[in-house]
């Protein structure tokens, strides 16, 4: 008897065993494209299909950028825990990695009191520690977007999505201008602005200019931006993230009188009003940069950093000035948003949204 002949489509078992494809090892080789033959043209790739769940709704202001088809309130609560328990974890860590690296490299005298004198901010080494730390605040927002919401990291920074550099920048001359006018108005209401540098004011002033804003940035992204979104997006209320945020914001800084809280919980909720009504980060930022620039730089020059970090308590006077200077911030910055006609709410009709969404 002849043997059957082998269908064309049935590789041989030696073919089947070498082959890479598991389609082959299993005894089927994939049908060819027609298209795909010498002398005719492959199809057009097909348009990219965007998922509608992964994005926001059209309208959607910033503090509800998070919420999509998708959402359901226990998500954005779990998102919110777990990034403040990374927050607590990850700082405390990286703080003391950063101190224990600057004690292995200079060995001025031993571990337990260069780090104390490194948490008191008494060296360089503590403030430059600390604003590392913060700065891992970062990833961690961009991760909780990614992983808990399925959405795309460009809706932390605006409505745009992402940075509005133009805006960003004139924001930080408007806020320089407000800061270093209040901070000069405060120190004559003191009688103490006599400029006396501290020991080791170079080095201060540059871990200054260098990691203050990173860590200035990073809170904002994560209060007025992860976490805002996050908890604003689990019940459809955009104040309620705003509100939480602050309080939470404020909370977070430790021990501090009456007037110091007031004074961190109306710059949370000035700074999240501000997001919701511009759309962005931007503004939020540039006041959080400058605010930390001024006063770190101005204790440096006139008392010290350490002095600075000690503090627990202002008086009311001290912190109505304070505040004072955040209403001036906001109502200028929001001004020029106004002016330069930014976006500020999602608009998924917008030319490069939906490619960037």
């Amino acid at each position: 008897m002849r043997p059957t002949r082998r269908p064309a489509d049935v590789a041989s078992a030696k073919d089947r065993q070498r082959s890479g494809n598991p389609a082959v090892r299993g005894g089927v080789q994939p049908p060819r494209d027609r298209a795909s033959r010498p002398g005719r043209p492959a199809p057009a790739a097909p348009p990219r299909e965007f998922v509608p769940g992964l994005l926001p709704a059209d309208g959607a202001p910033y503090p509800l950028a998070l919420r999509n088809a998708e959402t359901v309130w226990w998500r954005s609560a779990l998102g919110a825990l777990f990034g403040l328990s990374l927050y607590l974890l990850l700082v405390i860590l990286v703080s003391q990695l950063v101190v224990y690296l600057g004690w292995i490299v200079t060995h001025p005298v031993d571990y337990a009191t260069y780090s104390a004198q490194a948490i008191a901010y008494q060296r360089p080494i503590g403030l430059l520690a600390s604003n590392v730390g913060i700065a891992t605040l970062i990833p961690i927002s961009l991760a909780l977007v990614l992983v808990i919401h399925h959405a795309r990291t460009h809706w932390l920074f605006s409505v745009q999505p992402g940075i509005r550099w133009r805006y960003l920048l004139v924001c930080l001359g408007v806020s320089a201008v407000v800061f270093v006018g209040i901070q000069a108005v405060m120190e004559q209401l003191a009688s103490s602005g006599r400029v006396a540098p501290q020991p080791g004011f170079v080095l201060f002033a540059a871990v200054v200019l260098i990691s203050s804003p990173i860590q200035a940035a990073a809170e904002e992204i994560f209060f007025r931006g992860y976490l805002m979104q996050a908890l604003g997006s689990a019940n459809s209320r955009p104040w309620f993230g705003v509100v939480a945020s602050a309080l939470v914001f404020a909370l977070m800084h430790g021990t501090q009188n009456l007037a110091l809280f007031v004074n961190r919980l109306a710059f949370g909720l000035l700074a999240g009003l501000l997001v919701w009504l511009v759309g962005g980060l931007e503004a939020g930022i540039a006041a959080h940069v400058l605010n930390n620039i001024v006063a770190f730089g101005w204790a440096g020059l006139t008392t010290s950093i350490a002095t600075l970090r000690a503090v627990q308590s202002l008086t009311w006077a001290q912190s109505g000035l304070q505040i004072l200077a955040f209403v001036v911030c906001a109502a200028l910055t929001l001004l020029v948003a106004r002016l330069m006609k930014l976006r500020t709410r999602v608009d998924l009709s917008a030319p490069g949204v939906t490619s960037r969404a």
